[in-house]
């Protein structure tokens, strides 16, 4: 397992998850990648994209299938070296918790229709499989809501 992924799963296991890494032969560096690569539906994937509001970093967790409505929502994405400072993970491989420091997050409501989705596991091979609510129930305060 390459040192980044192993570093997530030790995170997420602290926080009382138990993940299994899987790497991917092919690069799951964008959602139409990672759905091809696993077989699944390009809305079971979960892109984590780091946004800024008013220049504070907020994560934005947003169904493969769907875009973040920016101009609704007041925030400007983060430029990719801010990216992989606040987070620790270079963007592509972005995993939805985990991250160097807690963000603010705001997950897409339309995850809720899959029983089970998929994320960046840290790097831009390595993915990992979670229940949809567990994963919202993971992340303490965060708000779920329509983001398209």
């Amino acid at each position: 397992m390459h040192p980044t992924a192993a570093r997530l799963a030790r995170r997420l296991r602290e926080r009382g998850l138990q993940i299994d890494v899987r790497t991917l032969t092919d690069s799951a560096r964008t959602a139409r990648l990672a759905a091809a690569a696993l077989g699944v539906e390009v809305g079971q994937i979960v892109k984590s994209l780091l946004f800024l509001c008013q220049d504070e970093p907020v994560m934005v967790l947003c169904a493969g299938d769907r875009r973040v409505d920016v101009v609704r929502l007041g925030l400007s994405p983060a430029p990719a070296d801010r990216v992989r400072v606040i987070t620790g993970f270079s963007i592509g491989g972005v995993p939805p918790l985990g991250h160097d420091v807690e963000l603010p997050t705001t997950i897409d409501e339309s995850l809720r229709r899959f029983e089970v989705v998929w994320a960046a596991a840290g790097t831009p091979h390595d993915v990992f499989a979670i229940d949809a609510q567990s994963l919202i129930k993971a992340i303490p305060g965060a708000r779920v809501m329509n983001i398209s």
